[in-house]
């Protein structure tokens, strides 16, 4: 199966690759080029396209934004369903 996936998220390009490491697992193996990271295991592979959007403002707040391109390819619709699960974890925030 190959999936295709656009999100935009806010966040920085700094705190994205902070936080991609444990949004993609902790043996993950990421190679990046030119805003595009690419890994998988066995089969499967998966990639993933930063893209710098303009900023969000809200009164005197200042969003930075990318759109986030994610590629599943070899994945059956039971992992790709783990792989964006944990993918979206990694970037959840705490609030309240």
């Amino acid at each position: 199966m190959v999936a295709d996936l656009t999100l935009v998220m806010s966040l920085s390009r700094e705190e994205f690759l902070r936080l991609l490491p444990a949004a993609l697992g902790l043996g993950a193996r990421i190679q990046e080029e030119d805003g595009v990271f690419r890994g998988g295991d066995g089969e499967r592979r998966w990639t993933l396209r930063l893209v710098p959007l303009a900023e969000q403002r809200l009164g005197s707040v200042v969003l930075p934004r990318h759109r986030v391109e994610v590629c599943l390819d070899g994945f059956s619709d039971e992992e790709a369903d783990a792989f964006m699960a944990r993918f979206h974890r990694g970037f959840q925030r705490g609030g309240g």
